[in-house]
């Protein structure tokens, strides 16, 4: 991918994760300086811890333009719900699972550009990808989606398996990355509209 396309989803990445972080602190009744907090954990969050373990300069401190998207996404979102109140939550979960999708295959290129195998990449991915949504949630007094019985990192894990399936066999570069963002968002909204879980215990019942 080139520097000026990997800019540019990083930039879409972080503001779709702004304003979901956005919708939820309205949501939550979060007021003033809180609902900025809660935007900013969630857009920049996942890709702060991922930029720390590859030993990476954190990209929004690197490059202010991440800041100025995710500042521009809250105030946007802000004068929205002022005129439009009502807003459904369908619309957080698509935007928070279009983020996810976005930063799980931002996390998985920029660990390949930095030399790492794919395993790792995945790895990385899945961690840029739900990191920010876990903050968000614990600020919020959420149980973190992520500890739910809802298949929310097993999207991105799935979504990087896809791209590593797709990139082993040579397809076009584009389509890794539409087939990751598919498989991921799919998964994610799939497991929300059909209750799709994932258990790896077994739970006894007791009579």
């Amino acid at each position: 991918m080139s520097d000026d396309y990997f800019h540019l989803l990083n930039i879409i990445g972080v503001a779709f994760f702004a304003v979901s972080g956005t919708l939820l602190g309205y949501e939550k009744k979060v007021g003033g300086f809180g609902v900025v907090v809660v935007a900013c954990a969630t857009a920049l969050g996942g890709g702060s811890l991922r930029d720390l373990l590859l030993n990476e300069p954190v990209f929004w401190v690197a490059d202010p333009d991440y800041l100025y998207s995710t500042y521009g996404a809250i105030v946007i979102t802000i004068l929205f719900i002022r005129y439009l109140p009502n807003v459904s939550n369908y619309y957080l979960l698509l935007l928070d699972a279009v983020g996810m999708a976005i930063f799980n295959i931002i996390g998985i290129e920029k660990s390949l550009i930095g030399g790492t195998g794919m395993v790792i990449a995945i790895t990385m991915g899945t961690t840029t990808g739900i990191f920010g949504g876990l903050i968000r949630d614990v600020i919020c007094r959420e149980i973190p989606s992520v500890m739910r019985g809802e298949l929310y990192a097993s999207a991105c894990i799935a979504g990087g398996l896809a791209y590593a399936l797709l990139f082993t066999l040579g397809v076009p570069y584009v389509w890794c990355i539409l087939g990751s963002l598919f498989t991921t968002v799919f998964i994610r909204m799939g497991a929300l509209h059909w209750n799709w879980k994932f258990h790896i215990f077994k739970r006894k019942h007791h009579s």
